[in-house]
């Protein structure tokens, strides 16, 4: 018998055939996929070591070529697990990335969800289809929800979830602005155009205590150049129905000199995420920086 991360263990009685107990295989001891196992039970959640014995079996995943109506699983019996480099699935995607911006590690993240770490690295790094439960606890752990998770509602406007019952809006300090306004992201930016008023998305960073974002020339955001606009960013929690907002003031100016653009582009996280030749940096310095959060009264 020979398993992969992923895999169901199936435990059938002998003279039935009737399932008698299934899990997911969360954890294996040996390279070549060969027993024991750790398996989360489906009935109770809990983790076990298993010799399977001849009334157990290996359901597959879709990970291998049980999807192909004309396989045979028993063909794999003698062969080793698929090699090849990571091929992550969405879920396995959306996973790492909430990981790596919260800045937990797999083992820690693996912790708080109650599951192995080497399955944790199974689902980041493979096409997979974890069971509701799992989601549900790694969602817990990273302080997401399920939806979120398997990236639904992501052509939807935020913050369309039900308000807190008693809410509690409070004022933040400005260190606790520059805390959350932390190193880079996507904030909104405020314009004044030829044809008026506009918001627009742009990836930024912070250097220096200065707001700054790289665009093209004449574009909606290089019309903030010479003049004091409004640099806002956000987050919302959308299971918890709380959130915070930042809001910063400042002039804008176009940075000219050729090494304070190197300077920023050697500190630069990304480049924007619409691509194109935006080689402009334009950089506001704060006068003024105020924020909000929502949150539960008495919190």
């Amino acid at each position: 018998m020979r398993a992969h991360l992923g895999d169901h263990l199936v435990i059938e009685s002998p003279t039935t055939g009737a399932t008698r107990r299934d899990g997911e295989i969360v954890g294996l001891h040996h390279e070549d996929g060969t027993p024991p196992y750790d398996v989360r039970w489906s009935d109770t959640h809990e983790v076990t070591l298993v010799f399977p014995g001849p009334d157990a079996h290996v359901t597959r995943t879709g990970h291998d070529r049980g999807h192909d109506p004309g396989h045979d699983p028993g063909d794999d019996a003698g062969a080793p697990p698929p090699a090849g480099p990571p091929d992550p699935g969405d879920i396995g995607r959306r996973l790492a990335a909430e990981r790596e911006r919260q800045g937990l590690s797999r083992e820690e993240t693996a912790r708080r969800a109650r599951m192995a770490p080497d399955y944790l690295a199974y689902l980041e790094e493979h096409p997979g289809d974890p069971s509701t439960a799992t989601l549900i606890r790694l969602a817990a752990a990273l302080r997401t929800n399920v939806r979120a998770l398997r990236g639904g509602g992501a052509g939807l406007p935020p913050g369309q979830g039900m308000a807190l019952l008693h809410p509690q809006l409070r004022d933040l300090g400005p260190d606790e602005c520059r805390a959350l306004l932390s190193t880079h992201g996507v904030g909104r930016v405020s314009v004044t155009t030829a044809e008026g008023p506009a918001v627009v998305p742009v990836n930024y960073e912070v250097v220096d205590d200065s707001i700054v974002y790289r665009t093209a020339p004449g574009s909606v955001p290089a019309a903030a150049v010479g003049a004091e606009v409004a640099f806002e960013v956000d987050r919302l929690d959308e299971a918890m129905s709380q959130g915070w907002s930042v809001l910063a003031v400042g002039p804008a100016r176009a940075v000219t000199g050729p090494e304070e653009a190197r300077h920023l582009s050697e500190s630069t996280h990304s480049t924007p995420w619409a691509g194109g030749d935006r080689g402009m940096w334009v950089s506001i310095r704060p006068t003024r920086l105020t924020g909000r959060r929502i949150t539960p009264a008495g919190q």
